[in-house]
């Protein structure tokens, strides 16, 4: 019996002090967001890496149109479309891939030549950035002309092959996939061997 009153007026004892302790909690939880919020920005570390969703820069997410993860995922698109032999798609897909990586590519070198001889860091970088989205470009162009290949229209791939090697350089692989699609679609007649190929095969 005894046991039972004791119990009994225990619990809601028990109740209050869980409450009370809550409140304490919340309290302390409160206190430490105030804290965080009161802290100078100059202590956070921003976000470079475009998959985290904390980042909010918006040129660094896949759905922009002028960006390189938005140039790449409009190359995957195109890719899905050549597997499923929608061509139409998949040229609507290369050329807006295409000028997007141009697009950025010129920017790039335009800000590099604004820091040329002021900022040598921001100079190499964008500079770099140029020569990579100019490849990609060059990569699409590349595709496209397949595709048009593959379309049964020669005419409209051999302009974009003479870009790649005036783009690339002859020597260069793309350069030499380029000359040799020229070569097969019977657009030149001298087949093309740079010095290294000359003298492998002598």
């Amino acid at each position: 019996m005894l046991k039972s009153r004791l119990f009994s007026l225990s619990l809601p004892s028990m109740v209050a002090i869980s409450c009370l302790l809550g409140i304490t909690t919340l309290k302390s939880v409160s206190a430490q967001i105030v804290a965080q919020e009161e802290m100078p920005e100059a202590t956070e570390v921003p976000a470079d890496d475009p998959s985290d969703p904390s980042n909010l820069r918006p040129l660094t997410q896949a759905d922009s149109l002028l960006s390189l993860q938005g140039g790449e995922k409009l190359m995957e698109e195109a890719s899905e479309a050549i597997n499923q032999e929608n061509y139409d798609l998949a040229v609507t897909k290369l050329q807006q891939a295409r000028k997007v990586f141009n697009q950025l590519s010129n920017f790039y070198l335009q800000l590099a030549n604004s820091f040329s001889g002021i900022d040598t860091k921001v100079y190499d970088s964008q500079r770099e950035s140029a020569l990579t989205t100019g490849q990609m470009r060059d990569s699409a162009t590349y595709q496209l002309a397949l595709v048009h290949r593959a379309q049964d229209q020669p005419e409209l791939a051999v302009p974009l092959l003479v870009q790649i090697i005036r783009s690339q350089n002859p020597t260069t692989d793309l350069g030499k996939k380029s000359y040799q699609q020229l070569y097969e679609l019977g657009f030149v007649d001298v087949p093309f061997a740079d010095e290294a190929q000359a003298a492998t095969s002598n």
